[in-house]
């Protein structure tokens, strides 16, 4: 598929092998066993090299697939509260926000007013405020309480979780020194 007539060569290590012509090229890739890959076509002479483009593909295909797994999709998850909500409620909306944050996605905590509700905003605002005290140690703010339409809402993003770590275990050593 190479059409220039002539090429620059570089070797499986690297080296450079020179300016030759196409045929040549082909000849020294069919002597060591190898195939002539066309990497560069934009440069007078264009670049080949000289590899094993099964293993090449293959090499690809594994660096690509650990990019894949080390990659953490961050997903947006929502929590929705009420101005009226009771306690127990409360704090079980906060254990469900807290095991979102400690797996690593962020967090939307949306207040509904319905009604006559929006006439009060401090609730909600008082609300918010609460929840993000109570989740302080696994997430942080990432965009302030702010009004939408008859929604209240705030982006809680969770901690690097070395960071999350190393403040829970002082926390859990300050407990142990003054009980």
């Amino acid at each position: 598929m190479i059409r220039a007539q002539e090429v620059r060569v570089v070797g499986e290590k690297g080296e450079q092998l020179g300016i030759m012509p196409l045929n040549q090229a082909q000849e020294v890739a069919r002597k060591l066993d190898l195939d002539l890959v066309e990497v560069a076509p934009a440069t007078v002479p264009p670049v080949c090299r000289l590899l094993d483009y099964g293993k090449y593909k293959y090499q690809q295909a594994k660096k690509e697939q650990e990019m894949r797994k080390k990659q953490k999709v961050s997903l947006l998850r929502e929590i929705r509260l009420r101005p009226k909500i009771g306690v127990h409620d409360f704090e079980a909306k906060a254990r469900k926000a807290q095991k979102l944050l400690t797996d690593g996605d962020k967090v939307k905590v949306t207040v509904l007013f319905r009604g006559r509700e929006i006439t009060h905003p401090e609730l909600g605002f008082r609300l918010i405020k609460r929840m993000a005290e109570t989740l302080n140690e696994d997430g942080s703010i990432e965009r302030q309480p702010i009004m939408e339409g008859k929604r209240l809402n705030i982006i809680l993003t969770p901690l690097a979780k070395s960071k999350a770590r190393e403040e829970t275990k002082e926390s859990q050593d300050a407990k142990i020194e003054n009980p």
